[in-house]
């Protein structure tokens, strides 16, 4: 299906600034919907969620559309969907939680390719930590060492969906089916991968499913999804007063009403990039794969043009990729690069992006990591042109 790049980026009124948005990666812009929905939420007026009159039932019906329509992306249930201000946030608070029944000796199993906040949550619990290894030249994770990794102590492996700086997609499905074969949980890391073509997270093995609705066209909202009847099962700190229900018991505090509102607008706004019909559920299915076509269309000239300059250095290759970019520009720092290019009115992003064990395997986080350039659905040709043109320059 033809992706209709153009209807697409009208939708997005900060697109028309005149800079290229490659920065994608850290957090997307926001369509005309979204902020509308945000801005309706606050105009129409809302409560506090359970009270007995019409701004409190407006709350309770945005936290129901929500829960609904970040299952939807994710093939999750509805009574699933723990929502919070951020996927760090909800990390740490469900690794307490279920480190709770964890005993000395119990392992979990951490990824090296992995975000730091689907790493340091679970190594500050007090279980043993055993690690998966990234390979530094392609990128990948190869799935055959978490057959020696998993054992009868494991209790938790997490790993990334994908790489928020070398893009590498691992073979989730394959690592958690070991994982299930050891009776053990999976946490995986979805906030890169989301964004970027369509999701299942039951197809996946998912137990937990953490994302980030910044990430896909939303607010600064996070989200973890599970099946309720596992959440039944655990029991995190929380206020006596509050309820403690599923999956209310874990969502401490008050939420941001008119950003769940927000979210369902980005939901809606993903299912309908491309014309179908169906369920919303089949229609992001269906939208997300063309969006991921586009993506990686687009990452072929991106990558290639890069790879073919000599003064740039582009790490990992793996075989399944999100079109994200990270590299390196002889003589300059990243830093450097970023900010040559932020002239240009091209928008990078320089550092580990915490990529914190990632970076040091690749051996440059000690000299300012790299450059990353990441593409969503919104980017265009020009975009990458505008790329290519600046590092060029730089060569000269």
């Amino acid at each position: 299906m033809l992706f209709p790049l153009e209807n697409v980026r009208s939708a997005y009124p900060a697109l028309t600034d005149g800079y290229a948005y490659l920065d994608g990666a850290a957090g997307t812009q926001t369509p005309q919907a979204v902020i509308d929905a945000i801005s309706g939420a606050y105009r129409t007026g809302i409560g506090n969620v359970g009270g007995a009159f019409p701004a409190s039932h407006r709350s309770d019906a945005i936290v129901a559309g929500c829960r609904a329509a970040v299952a939807d992306l994710v093939g999750g249930h509805p009574g699933g969907v723990i929502l919070g201000p951020n996927m760090t946030t909800l990390t740490y608070r469900l690794s307490a939680a279920l480190a709770k029944d964890w005993r000395p000796g119990d392992e979990v199993v951490l990824s090296r390719l992995d975000h730091d906040a689907n790493v340091r949550p679970w190594t500050q619990v007090g279980a043993t930590v055993r690690w998966a290894e990234v390979d530094p030249v392609t990128g990948e994770l190869p799935v055959e060492q978490y057959r020696e990794l998993i054992g009868e102590r494991t209790r938790l492996v997490a790993v990334s969906a994908a790489s928020n700086v070398l893009g590498t997609r691992p073979d989730v499905a394959a690592i958690c089916a070991i994982a299930h074969e050891a009776g053990a949980l999976t946490y995986v890391d979805g906030v890169h991968a989301t964004a970027h073509g369509p999701v299942d997270m039951r197809a996946l093995g998912a137990d937990f499913y953490a994302t980030s609705a910044y990430k896909w066209s939303g607010p600064h909202i996070g989200a973890v999804v599970a099946d309720p009847a596992l959440l039944e099962r655990i029991r995190p700190d929380k206020l006596a007063s509050s309820v403690d229900t599923v999956p209310e018991r874990f969502e401490l505090g008050t939420a941001a009403f008119a950003d769940l509102a927000g979210v369902t607008a980005a939901v809606d706004h993903l299912a309908a990039m491309v014309p179908g019909t169906g369920s919303r559920r089949e229609r992001v299915l269906a939208s997300m794969a063309a969006a991921e076509a586009h993506e990686l269309e687009l990452f072929a000239v991106l990558v290639e043009g890069l790879e073919t300059m000599p003064h740039v250095t582009v790490y990992g290759k793996p075989a399944r990729r999100t079109a994200t970019a990270y590299f390196t520009v002889a003589g300059l720092s990243p830093r450097e690069v970023a900010e040559r290019l932020a002239a240009a009115r091209v928008n990078v992003w320089n550092g580990h992006n915490y990529a914190w064990e990632l970076t040091a395997a690749l051996g440059v986080r000690d000299a300012g990591s790299a450059v990353r350039a990441g593409l969503v659905h919104y980017n265009d040709r020009s975009d990458v042109d505008r790329l290519l043109e600046g590092v060029a320059a730089m060569g000269r």
